[in-house]
């Protein structure tokens, strides 16, 4: 059994969404069969990367940073695939009542506790200074000796 996690950037442009599947599609289907992805199904490249574990035959845990993180966090036109993914899914809720920038770091330090590799959709761009992100979680892992998988497909770029 291989536990996979994710981090990545939420605002992957239009293109970039099927290069991006693409390259989650061809690393994951070396664990085919005996893979769990743990993701906390945040839109862009956590829920590209959690449709990729199913379509391999995985199984999904979901990371909820906080209590009110679906009410509060996830968008109308998201919600449908969120709630879609999320019913596939052990959840496990943080205990944090608000999505916040530290519910999100709890929830980065949950996913790095139970991952075996981090697959990291990311554009190489350094942390922002506000932590939770990407750049923050990648650091993170590599300080943990947790191994990280970069994706960033040639003409992959943000969106805005």
């Amino acid at each position: 059994m291989t536990i996979i996690a994710v981090t990545g950037h939420m605002d992957l442009s239009e293109s970039t969404v099927p290069l991006v599947q693409e390259e989650l599609r061809s690393l994951l289907r070396k664990h085919q069969g005996e893979l769990i992805g743990v993701t906390c199904l945040a839109r862009g490249s956590d829920t590209l990367f959690a449709e990729a574990v199913i379509a391999a035959g995985g199984r999904l845990v979901v990371i909820l940073p906080s209590r009110d993180y679906r009410q509060a966090k996830v968008k109308p036109d998201h919600a449908p695939t969120f709630d879609r993914l999320a019913a596939a899914a052990d959840v496990v809720t943080m205990p944090h009542e608000t999505a916040n920038r530290e519910a999100y770091e709890a929830a980065n330090g949950e996913l790095l506790k139970r991952a075996d590799r981090l697959v990291a959709v990311w554009d190489g761009a350094p942390p922002s200074g506000k932590g939770g992100g990407t750049a923050d979680t990648v650091e993170l892992a590599r300080t943990a000796g947790v191994p990280v998988d970069v994706i960033w497909p040639t003409g992959a770029r943000r969106g805005v």
